[in-house]
């Protein structure tokens, strides 16, 4: 069997997405963990090409809390195909990245302040 490959696409409403090649026709099992605990399995469907495999992980709400959450996707064997992380909370106080998201949200702020008060004069 070919070395199977995982590739994230995207995280939206709470459901990670991701490209699994070289799997074959049939479905492998996959395992998603966080912090040692076993999560439900994830969803896999097949594309219209018989080695492409759909991935979807639903992150449980329950899961999500301060801190740094690391999910992490498996096959059987225990080989890691692929992992994403959940950022929430305090921890990111010092993060650059959450300033300049702040930093972009103050300047809409500003924008939108400043436009009101120009189309008031």
């Amino acid at each position: 069997m070919t070395q199977m490959t995982l590739t994230g696409t995207g995280l939206q409403a709470g459901q990670w997405e991701g490209v699994l090649t070289g799997a074959g026709s049939e479905a492998p099992a996959l395992h998603v963990t966080l912090g040692g605990d076993v999560l439900a399995s994830p969803e896999l469907s097949r594309d219209a090409d018989a080695n492409t495999w759909r991935v979807r992980v639903n992150v449980p709400a329950d899961r999500i809390s301060d801190g740094l959450q690391t999910f992490v996707i498996s096959d059987d064997a225990g080989q890691l195909l692929a992992s994403f992380s959940l950022m929430v909370g305090e921890a990111l106080a010092e993060d650059i990245r959450a300033e300049m998201d702040l930093l972009r949200a103050e300047l809409d702020l500003l924008k939108s302040a400043f436009r009101r008060h120009c189309s008031e004069s």
